[in-house]
């Protein structure tokens, strides 16, 4: 593929891991289990082909607050036993990574987990991976304005841009939906507002790198305007 086609960064909305695990008679918990293998290959995959940055949802504000308790804390044990090591993996091969949402509630070794992980993340990394993690778009939007009140004065677009999570984190050219859900679900949502949509039926665990770069071709296919004629 012609890499000036390619998107710089690429947001996933990463769905179907818990359908995934039910249609094989598996608990949700480890369709998730399943899902994280696929997300650090899928970043691995991302890195090779040239993009830039690669945004994961991993836990939307809604799915705390709302999803059973023991798949929650099943998804923080992945993170207790998975994380460290997995990012360790992207560290070694030049990747960084970048934690963005409230994760201010989450259990506090699960918070210091996040937080080493991302002051360990190499300066000026050729890649980055950016975990959305209790992620929610309008709550991002509603502090970073929370946040321009208490400075006082006005704001433009590149001032604002700052204060939110993604600061300093190029807005997303592309972003993919597996599962087969056709909507946004809070995920990115200042940030998506030009971005190119690419929807799955895939479920998350069986997207492949194949998929991926099915999504990647209609991109390069597509002629962005961004509002001219």
């Amino acid at each position: 593929m012609d890499k000036g086609k390619l998107p710089l960064h690429v947001g996933v909305i990463m769905d179907g891991n818990g359908r995934w695990a039910k249609k094989r008679l598996m608990p949700r918990k480890l369709g998730h289990k399943y899902g994280m293998d696929r997300m650090i290959g899928l970043a691995e995959h991302a890195k090779k082909s040239g993009i830039k940055y690669l945004t994961v949802y991993v836990m939307s504000t809604e799915n705390l607050a709302r999803r059973p308790e023991d798949e929650i804390e099943g998804l923080f044990g992945l993170i207790r036993k998975y994380f460290t090591v997995n990012v360790k993996k992207l560290f070694d091969c030049g990747s960084g990574i970048k934690i963005i949402g409230d994760i201010s509630v989450l259990p506090k070794d699960v918070i210091k987990i996040l937080e080493d992980a991302e002051k360990a993340s190499p300066e000026k990394a050729e890649f980055t991976l950016v975990f959305a993690i209790n992620y929610g778009g309008r709550r991002e939007i509603i502090n970073a304005v929370n946040k321009a009140l208490l400075r006082g004065g006005s704001v433009d677009e590149n001032s604002f841009e700052a204060l939110l999570y993604t600061g300093g984190v190029p807005d997303p050219d592309l972003i993919i939906r597996t599962g087969g859900e056709m909507r946004l679900s809070n995920f990115l949502t200042y940030q998506s507002a030009y971005a190119e949509l690419y929807f799955s039926d895939v479920l998350f665990p069986d997207f492949s790198d194949a998929e991926f770069d099915k999504a990647l071709t209609d991109f390069a296919a597509r002629e962005r305007r961004f509002g001219r004629a």
